[in-house]
């Protein structure tokens, strides 16, 4: 699966997501509430581990607006409150489950196989730009029908190129989409993805524009941005 872990606390975040990759899954970190709430309005991602407790954005509010948008991905709240009319606001608020810190590893990977087990076969969620085609959910990138290996991070990178349908999207964005927001990283970074990304699209029609001091934009062939 592809779990978003929306952790503030960085030895909690780490741990769960070493574990988590150790077990095979791929898991987005993000440290702040308005920066996984607007990952999340993104999509992508099959489970989300969330925390109640954030900076910028408190939990419930997080897990409140996916519901009142009808996204029905399962949630699994952390928390370090463990009264029982905490747990209850949780899950009126539409949690699926409910995990209070401390917790053992084990627990945690038994209750998001138990919410896994629960989810219907959803319907695959693609997006199309020219001949390639991002799947969200198994996060693979196609062109012509052509399968194209692309790093985790080049996804991602493409990912909200593509979501942004031509317009332009600001290296601070790309850094907080892909690394967490106030991470401590160089936009050189972002750029080596980019010249990547470009020399790999440029068969298939797609083109990635700088807009300088601005960010990039991801356009047709012959289409302006």
């Amino acid at each position: 699966m592809r779990i978003v872990l929306v952790e503030d606390h960085d030895s909690v975040a780490k741990g769960i997501c070493y574990r988590m990759e150790d077990l095979g899954h791929s898991v987005d970190v993000i440290s702040d509430g308005l920066a996984a709430d607007q990952h999340l309005r993104m999509g992508g991602g099959d489970l989300v581990i969330l925390d109640i407790s954030l900076p910028g954005l408190d939990g419930l509010s997080i897990l409140r607006a996916m519901r009142q948008r009808g996204d029905g991905r399962p949630v699994l709240l952390l928390t370090a409150r463990a009264e029982t009319h905490d747990r209850v606001r949780g899950l009126d608020a539409g949690a699926d489950d409910y995990l209070v810190k401390p917790f053992e590893m084990d627990e945690l990977e038994a209750r998001i196989r138990a919410l896994a087990r629960r989810q219907p076969n959803p319907l695959r969620r693609l997006i199309t730009a020219g001949d390639v085609t991002l799947d969200l959910d198994a996060r693979e990138v196609s062109a012509a029908g052509t399968p194209l290996a692309l790093p985790r991070r080049e996804v991602s990178v493409m990912e909200i190129l593509m979501s942004a349908q031509g317009r332009t999207v600001s290296k601070g964005d790309l850094i907080d989409h892909l690394y967490g927001t106030g991470a401590d990283i160089e936009e050189s970074a972002v750029e080596v993805h980019i010249s990547r990304l470009r020399k790999r699209l440029k068969p298939y029609g797609l083109e990635i524009r700088v807009a300088r001091g601005l960010g990039y934009a991801l356009v047709v062939q012959g289409k302006s941005a």
